[in-house]
């Protein structure tokens, strides 16, 4: 959820697209015009490409296919390679907890990019948003967030953090100016997040929120913190500059990094 921190006018657009909302607020040049309605097309155009060659729910997907073993990742277009590598970075700086490939029912390496591929399509999304002057926007996919502020007069983006016990409820608020905010946890999706290490669901952490500079990197290191399960914020305050939200199964949180949550 993302409300300005001032009285500011502020445009809204949404649509569903890879099977979630995708809403975004402008505010500033061209918040309401058709160089603002243009980019927004630019942005779910991008998107919905992302979901083509992505999507695990599609048996027609590059991602799909190269699963199967039907296409090598030399056949791929590019991007998939870029997606794959971050996902070996994250293995990597997760101690394994982060994985996009793990093993099936029947002990086959399934590849699953997704704890990837939303952050980082919605941060390569943006470009046609960055391209309009003047103007600042927050972007969000299923409840992550990615948001701009480039004039010096305008107030930070103030992002609203479920309380993954009771979802109607806000437990948490961060001003944003520019960066991104995403949290990892099962309140609406279920039990879909498993640490890469033992294939099993984390236990010990109800859900777990950080700020970076970016989406991509937001959304990678939620997922890795959340599948440390009750060692989410020791982890997660190893990474540099990482501002997060631990809740804990009693209601309890923790914050790590620099201040600014509140």
């Amino acid at each position: 959820m993302s409300t300005p921190a001032g009285p500011e006018p502020v445009t809204r657009y949404v649509e569903h697209v890879m099977g979630m909302p995708i809403s975004l607020a402008l505010r500033g040049r061209h918040a309401d015009d058709e160089r603002a309605r243009a980019a927004w097309a630019e942005v779910l155009a991008s998107l919905r490409e992302a979901d083509r060659v992505f999507s695990t729910y599609r048996p027609d997907s590059v991602v799909s296919r190269l699963d199967r073993g039907e296409i090598t990742e030399d056949e791929c277009p590019p991007e998939v390679g870029e997606v794959l590598a971050l996902g070996a970075l994250a293995q990597a700086q997760s101690d394994g907890a982060f994985r996009i490939r793990r093993p099936g029912p029947d002990g086959r390496l399934a590849l699953d990019p997704s704890g990837v591929v939303k952050g980082w399509a919605v941060d390569r999304a943006t470009a046609a948003l960055i391209a309009l002057p003047a103007t600042d926007f927050c972007l969000s996919a299923g409840g992550d967030l990615t948001c701009r502020t480039i004039r010096p007069s305008a107030p930070p983006w103030r992002i609203g953090i479920e309380d993954p016990l009771d979802p109607r409820r806000i437990i948490a608020v961060v001003p944003v100016f520019s960066g991104g905010v995403a949290t990892s946890g099962t309140a609406h999706r279920g039990g879909h997040l498993v640490d890469g290490r033992t294939g099993r669901a984390p236990e010990g952490v109800a859900s777990v929120t950080v700020i970076a500079d970016t989406l991509t990197w937001a959304d990678i290191e939620a997922t890795a913190a959340y599948a440390h399960g009750a060692d989410a914020a020791r982890w997660l305050g190893t990474r540099p500059g990482r501002r997060g939200l631990v809740v804990w199964p009693d209601g309890g949180t923790t914050v790590t990094g620099p201040t600014g949550i509140s």
